[in-house]
């Protein structure tokens, strides 16, 4: 059996899993900015905020990682494809991402975020752009 359709299919599956999470969570962070710590609301967000990165996004990333490894062993001349090396660059870009949300989730699980919300907003639209370089390389194959 050749296996490269299977581990393509459950990369897809995994980017998109991360990628709901990578939407999400900063507009999580937008609406609990706004509660306000210690309020009943702020309290939920946490709870909300802490399920989704560790079940759901964590996974997610890790799986896309794993799948998308496992397809550049099988295709191995990938790796002298200049689209190979910007994807990967803006999927690295995309995971440092993800360990800011990590590390903004923390923040506000310990009551301590200090910035506005208008913040967390212009920071929703980061996995957007990145999204969107990596599926015009990897479509495009441009170079």
């Amino acid at each position: 059996m050749d296996w490269y359709p299977v581990v393509k299919a459950l990369h897809v599956i995994s980017v998109i899993a991360w990628m709901a999470g990578m939407f999400y969570l900063p507009r999580l962070f937008v609406y609990h900015a706004e509660a306000g710590p210690g309020t009943p609301q702020s309290e939920t967000f946490k709870v909300m905020e802490r399920r989704l990165l560790r079940a759901i996004m964590n996974p997610a990333m890790i799986a896309t990682w794993v799948f998308g490894i496992a397809m550049l062993a099988m295709v191995p001349d990938w790796l002298s494809d200049g689209w190979m090396h910007a994807k990967l660059t803006l999927v690295a870009a995309m995971t440092v991402v993800h360990h800011l949300y990590g590390r903004w989730r923390k923040a506000f699980e310990r009551d301590e975020n200090v910035r506005p919300s208008r913040f967390y907003r212009i920071w929703n639209e980061a996995p957007t752009l990145l999204l969107v370089g990596i599926v015009f390389l990897v479509i495009l194959k441009p170079f």
